[in-house]
């Protein structure tokens, strides 16, 4: 091995290692962390300019941004809520059965939806839904994360992970995958998934969080509401106190109590510095939701204990051009439709694309302010993913992963490198982000295939599965961050709950991935 080839190995794992420890630390936001390592790459001469960019180019990362603007289309139209308002049951419900009602239904709506929304717009749904059933909402608001990204995994466009890796298989020279084709090992996990949380989740989950011990029901004024709120990245008082951020003067709301990792604060809380996720409980006048609901400041926003406001206008036009997008990305990609139109590949982009378009000319998201519901931070993670891939096998530091890796497991066969892959990329997960560790694990796992000379589909499977399957923790997931928050929840509720599924996931992916993916 070469001096510059050794020194290039070093530099790579060095600034992998200091990826991690910043990403697992929350100091910046993720995009900027992995777009700080991909700079370090350019100036060691392991990535051109030309490789720095070219995942903000790759059709998977748009994908992803187009999916944002249909997702919030969909959301605009009211019809999600208007669904889940008629499934829940209004009298005689236990916890099984509320469970069981409600997850399928979720999990499908975010096999198709991104699934930071699908979160958003029903967590309060249900929340005031089982206090009315005189029940924990505790039990049903960390499954709600779950079935989401339990849906997630049965489709292309299910979660972005699964459009980063099929951008990266695409990028390395081989067919991507197909809409439903992940759906193969995708839907056991998921029908097992949601049996495991309907029947378990009563024993293992909290009866009630310590923000419904604490918090006092009703507002100071008949005239104000009580809303809940979670702060997102473009909260302004972000790294400020709300003795030096003026909360009223900015938003006309009393913060009446500040929750941080599913724990009220006590003592003098009003000195404590504010960050992205935290959930306040304010007291409003009925304009405050109209003025800043559709605002990125907050990631969500719910009065309290308030009917849901059903959506009328463009419901069922919404729910035809998801259908429509379904249906025609399934439908070109069959291989009789390719051969009619070989000049117009009929996939998942073309049909995102039109979709949004769409939706944007007939007014189902705000055309002027289209830019705000595009997750820009995930979008330059993602962009950046694809460029630090490219730098771990240019440098030679994916092979000598791969070589090792081998190494280990050569006495058990292709099977063990597949759990060890999962097992890899399922700890960058829970620790990291899933779109970065999915970004670490691809090359490695390219590596491994192209040493033993095998398919290496059956890997890139795997990784979708362990990028997705971030439960034990509430940090790989932003939806899991978003429910600690308004559940309540503390950080061992999701070990406790989410620790035997991350199990159930890995048994099923290892047992299931090579019967209908072979080596």
């Amino acid at each position: 091995m070469s001096e510059t080839m050794s020194f290039q190995i070093v530099f790579v794992l060095l600034c992998l290692v200091a990826m991690v420890a910043a990403l697992a630390a929350d100091r910046m936001r993720p995009g900027m962390i992995l777009f700080s390592v991909v700079v370090l790459f350019l100036c060691a001469g392991i990535l051109t300019p030309k490789e720095c960019l070219e995942g903000f180019s790759n059709k998977g990362m748009i994908t992803v941004a187009l999916l944002f603007l249909v997702s919030e289309g969909i959301r605009k139209s009211g019809v999600l809520e208007q669904l889940l308002y008629n499934l829940l049951p209004t009298k005689n419900c236990s916890v099984e059965r509320g469970n069981l009602r409600l997850l399928p239904v979720i999990a499908g709506f975010s096999a198709f939806l991104n699934n930071t929304p699908v979160v958003v717009i029903f967590a309060p749904m249900i929340k005031n839904w089982a206090r009315r059933m005189k029940l924990p909402p505790t039990k049903f608001l960390i499954p709600l994360s779950y079935a989401t990204i339990l849906g997630g995994v049965c489709t292309l466009i299910g979660t972005s992970t699964n459009l980063v890796v099929d951008g990266m298989i695409q990028d390395a020279g081989f067919e991507g995958f197909t809409i439903f084709e992940l759906g193969k090992v995708g839907l056991f996990i998921a029908i097992v998934g949601i049996a495991y949380l309907v029947f378990f989740s009563k024993y293992l989950l909290p009866d009630v969080s310590s923000k419904d011990d604490d918090i006092e029901q009703g507002a100071d004024s008949a005239e104000s509401v009580r809303v809940e709120a979670v702060l997102g990245a473009r909260f302004p008082g972000n790294g400020k106190t709300l003795h030096d951020f003026d909360f009223y003067r900015h938003y006309g709301a009393h913060v009446r109590s500040l929750h941080r990792n599913g724990v009220r604060l006590q003592g003098n809380w009003t000195e404590t510095r504010l960050c992205a996720n935290d959930t306040l409980i304010l007291d409003a006048d009925a304009t405050f939701i109209p003025t800043w609901g559709e605002s990125r400041v907050f990631l969500m926003l719910s009065v309290m204990d308030a009917e849901p406001e059903m959506g009328k206008k463009k419901r069922y036009f919404a729910v035809v051009l998801l259908i429509l997008m379904i249906l025609g990305a399934t439908i070109g990609e069959l291989p009789a439709v390719r051969e009619a139109v070989p000049g117009l590949r009929l996939d998942m982009f073309f049909f995102v694309c039109v979709t949004t378009v769409v939706m944007a000319w007939t007014g189902m998201f705000s055309p002027r302010k289209y830019t705000k519901f595009i997750s820009w931070d995930v979008l330059i993670t993602i962009a950046c993913a694809f460029a630090i891939s490219r730098a771990m096998t240019n440098s030679g530091f994916a092979g000598v992963m791969a070589t090792y890796i081998i190494g280990l497991t050569d006495r058990f066969g292709p099977h063990a490198l597949l759990a060890v892959i999962f097992i890899i990329t399922n700890l960058f997960t829970e620790l990291i982000t899933n779109n970065a560790a999915a970004a670490l694990s691809f090359p490695i796992a390219l590596a491994v295939a192209r040493q033993l000379g095998v398919d290496p589909t059956p890997f890139f499977v795997v990784i979708c599965m362990g990028a997705s399957a971030s439960f034990s923790t509430p940090i790989g997931y932003q939806t899991n961050l978003i429910v600690q928050g308004v559940g309540g929840y503390k950080f061992t509720d999701f070990v406790k709950v989410g620790l035997p599924l991350n199990l159930i996931v890995f048994l099923l992916s290892v047992f299931l991935i090579p019967m209908f993916w072979s080596f």
